[in-house]
Formats: structure tokens, C-alpha cells, sequence
């Protein structure tokens, strides 16, 4: 059977800015759709998007997880552009600093620097979440973790908003992206261990490549995806938490009453807005989804964000639930691409929580602000105003 077809555009501004109409649009035609628009066929159910992500020899990354032939060649030689076994070996000296037991001895660090930036931010009548919160404490983060020092750390947030920007389709804002992209391309395409705190993750993937457990030239590739395919969905993640905080005051005050639904509450955010809002595929042979057949060779859409809030999977997925604890949510993604920095975003996500649910009593937000962005789901300014401390 054909899947039925829609002329939605996938990334007009209107849709970018709020998306979920659209995924309910697309959901109600099918698990499968295909997007007349831009030649793609669009997963929208949670568990025929589940399916495919576990499922790398059908929907394969090697051709690239982004919509432009630019960003796609770009990608090739990284763990993202690539299915098993070459994934396997790449993954595994990108993720193996970032596995709960190697980050442990961050956490308290991580939660001592969350508490020390909302200590100093409640002396303020008002502040803005994403400058203040979403923007300044994950580029800290990355950059001591990754061992970023100089240019690179002036540029992180820059770059990581530009590797996410250019996933897109080729339109206006891939376009302003490239060059901004490119100069994190150059600069990972020449780094070297030297340039990396000593004792860094970054630092410790150059050892890997020294001692051959990764193949040469891997290393570059791998500090280019610490900070090209984490960073801004981290400043998402955390935007997002403080404008539904704000937005659903009685959410924040169970999470008060009860700090053991921090990293429930963390789940349902990142179910709720989910911050990244597509990734893709390419079908390696003719494939039935949900009764449909997607030719093979077609470029698939992933709609993670369209999943995320699935009915037939989540029960009344609309309402914003702190104690849902949704831990099956699609937002790392699943299978063998699973975002192997997870755990860090967790760390960061529950970090900033239990310090604004410890310092803050209750607080308000004032007019938000969303600008479209091809691939991240994130706002551009959340005032925190009213602020009463605890």
C-alpha cells in the first residue's frame, strides 16, 4: 500500500515555532507519511519510530542523519554517519567517558555549580532563563568536560547552534548557517592533543587514537561531535524546563514538595518539548511500515517530537505531568544511535531542577520567545520575573 501524502512543510517557520499541530496532523494520516513538499516520508507513530532507530540495517545512517547533501558528506567518517560494526568501534571511544560510572565523580561538581548559579541569580528581581541558565551553565559543563580551551571555548555556543541549524534542508537558515559550521569543521579538522586540557574526555579520545583502539583521524571526528551534536540540545533541554516551570506553577510546586520527581519531571520535559524535533534515515530496501511501503533508498524523517507525544503511547500526551516519568521517551533517540551524552544531560537537566526547586519558592515568566530552528525545539528568551525565594 502507498502511504498517504501530505504537503505539509516540515520546517516553515510556523511549524518550527510550534510544531505540535503539525504532529497531530501527521500522526492522524499515518504512521508513515510521505511529504510531497520535500521528497520524504515522515515516521510520526512512537513505535513505529521506535522500530526504525533499533533498526540499522532497514533505516541506515550512513548516508548521513541530515536533510542537505552538504551536512551529509560533511558527517561522513563520524559515528552519526555510520551503521555497525564501523559505529560500534566509533561509539565506543566517543561514549566511554560519558557512561554513568566514568561521569560519577562529576555529578557533585555538577550539582555544587547548578546551585552556585541560581544562588546568584534569586539576588535578581528578574533574569532571563536563557542567557542566564539555558546558554551559560552547559557550555561550563562541556567545556571542563571536553578539556575546550581558548578559541573553541569563546565559539562553543556559536558552533553548536550552527552543527544543529545545518542538519536542516537547504533553506534560508541552513544557508547562514554553513559558514558559522564550517569554522567548527576547521577547527576540529586540525586540533590536536595539545590543545586539550590534559586529563580531558577530549584529551583522553587523542589517547585512544594513539593506541590505535580507534581507527587515525577518528579523534577529530569525535571532539567535533561532543560539541556539534550535544551542546544545543542540552540549552534546549534546560530552557524548556524553566518556560514549562513557569508556565505550569503547580508542576514546580510537586517537584518542591518532592525533590525524588526531579528526574521524573526531567523525563517529561524532555517528552513534552522534545528538543530535538527530527532526525533522519535512509531505507535500505523497500520497508512496510504500518501497512505502507516506503521504497528502499527514500530519506525518512524521524519524528521524534510527533512520538513523543503518540496517544496511543502516552495517555492524554498534551497535558504537561511531573509525575508521568515517562523514561521510555524518544528524545535520546534508541538502538545503536542512542545519544551516547545522555547521562551528562541528565546530570544537567536534575542539576538545575533540584536547585531552582531548593532556592525558589514560586516564580512567573513573562512573554517568551521562540524563533524557528530546523532541527532543536527551544525558546530564544524566557524573563523569570515575580521570583520569590525559599
Amino acid at each position: 500500500m502507498t502511504p498517504r501524502s501530505s504537503g505539509i512543510d516540515l520546517w516553515a517557520a510556523d511549524v518550527l515555532v510550534d510544531p505540535y499541530p503539525t504532529y497531530r496532523a501527521l500522526r492522524e494520516l499515518g504512521d508513515v507519511v510521505y511529504l510531497t513538499h520535500s521528497n520524504l516520508y515522515a515516521l510520526t507513530g512512537y513505535d513505529v519510530i521506535k522500530d526504525a532507530l533499533a533498526d540499522p540495517a532497514r533505516f541506515s545512517s550512513a548516508q548521513g542523519v541530515g536533510f542537505n547533501d552538504g551536512v551529509n558528506q560533511a558527517l561522513q567518517g563520524t559515528s552519526l554517519a555510520s551503521d555497525p560494526p564501523t559505529h560500534t568501534q566509533l561509539r565506543a571511544a566517543l561514549s566511554e567517558n560519558l557512561t554513568p560510572r566514568a561521569l560519577r565523580g562529576l555529578g557533585e561538581q555538577i550539582k555544587a555549580n547548578a546551585q552556585a548559579l541560581v544562588a546568584r541569580l534569586v539576588k535578581q528581581p528578574s533574569f532571563d532563563a536563557i542567557d542566564e541558565i539555558a546558554r551559560r551553565f552547559p557550555i561550563g559543563v562541556v567545556a571542563d568536560l571536553v578539556g575546550f580551551q581558548g578559541e573553541a571555548r569563546a565559539n562553543m555556543l556559536r558552533w553548536g547552534q550552527a552543527a544543529m541549524e545545518v542538519i536542516g534542508p537547504m533553506n534560508q537558515r541552513t544557508v547562514e548557517n554553513f559558514p558559522i559550521a564550517g569554522e567548527l569543521y576547521g577547527y576540529c579538522s586540525q586540533i590536536t592533543q595539545d590543545a586539550l586540557t590534559p586529563g580531558s574526555v577530549g584529551w583522553g579520545v587523542f589517547e585512544a587514537e594513539n593506541n590505535g583502539m580507534i581507527p587515525a583521524g577518528a579523534a577529530r571526528h569525535i571532539i567535533h561531535q561532543y560539541l556539534g551534536a550535544g551542546l544545543d540540545t542540552t540549552l534546549a533541554a534546560i530552557g524548556n524546563t524553566v518556560a514549562l516551570f513557569g508556565r505550569f506553577p503547580e508542576a514546580f510546586a510537586k517537584v518542591r514538595a518532592d525533590l525524588s520527581l526531579v528526574p521524573s519531571a526531567f523525563n517529561e520535559v524532555l517528552r513534552y518539548y522534545s528538543p530535538v524535533h527530527v532526525w533522519s534515515r535512509v531505507t535500505t530496501q523497500d520497508v512496510e511500515v504500518g501497512g505502507a511501503t516506503i521504497p528502499g533508498g527514500s530519506r525518512i524523517a524521524v519524528m521524534l517530537g510527533a512520538g513523543n507525544r503518540d496517544p496511543r503511547h502516552y495517555a492524554n500526551p498534551d497535558i504537561f505531568d511531573v509525575t508521568r516519568n515517562p523514561i521510555d521517551h524518544l528524545s535520546f533517540g534508541y538502538g545503536p544511535h542512542g545519544c551516547a551524552g545522555q547521562g551528562l544531560a541528565r546530570m544537567e537537566g536534575a542539576a538545575i531542577i533540584e536547585a531552582l526547586a531548593t532556592q525558589i519558592k514560586s516564580f512567573r515568566i513573562g512573554e517568551v520567545a521562540r524563533a524557528p530552528s530546523n532541527v532543536t525545539v527551544s525558546f530564544d528568551t524566557v524573563p523569570v520575573i515575580g521570583l520569590e525565594v525559599a
